[in-house]
């Protein structure tokens, strides 16, 4: 009788991919309505989003809501929801708002789960962008737009209905922290 060795087979482990962060970084500011993009824009590079520019940018969609949207601006029946950064509520920005009687909904603290860009438009746009390689701020910035243009009335529908279970789900937790979607 001859007894063989019996190898082991050699398990290999798959090896990892490794994502080159890009250096190219582009900053949107995005407003929407159950309708859709009501104004955005791509912050300059090395623009820093503080409370003046923030201002200039809230003035610009101002305009645009009055140019738009004349019923709304006329009667003063549009809300502003954004969250808590500090260019959103500094004082400059608070005093900006006050001045051109501009309706915010407040944001409670620590809520990503109450920002429609956070649950909604941000992750989308990363699904569709993840793992792209971009030569330019140009090239990011035109395949943004174009992930924007592909998105519908009805997901914009759904992002607020969406937006309205988080609230009531808020709510419902008395205004503490509070983990899920609040029902999909």
């Amino acid at each position: 009788m001859t007894i063989l060795p019996v190898e082991k087979p050699q398990v290999t482990k798959p090896k990892k991919v490794r994502q080159v962060k890009s250096d190219l970084k582009s900053i949107i500011i995005t407003f929407f309505d159950i309708k859709g993009i009501v104004h955005k824009e791509f912050v300059a590079t090395g623009q820093t989003v503080n409370s003046g520019f923030y201002c200039e940018v809230l003035q610009r969609l101002h305009e645009k809501v009055r140019r738009h949207c004349p019923q709304l601006w006329r009667e003063q029946t549009w809300l502003l929801h954004h969250d808590n950064a500090p260019s959103h509520t500094s004082v400059l920005t608070h005093q900006f708002l006050a001045k051109n009687k501009i309706a915010v909904i407040p944001h409670p603290p620590y809520s990503p789960d109450l920002a429609p860009c956070d649950f909604f438009l941000f992750p989308k746009m990363k699904l569709k962008l993840k793992g792209r390689q971009f030569d330019t701020i140009e090239e990011i910035q035109a395949k943004s737009q174009r992930v924007l243009d592909t998105l519908t009335e009805k997901d914009f529908q759904e992002a607020f209905q969406k937006w309205r279970r988080q609230w009531d789900q808020c709510l419902h937790a008395g205004g503490n922290y509070f983990e899920g979607d609040g029902g999909r």
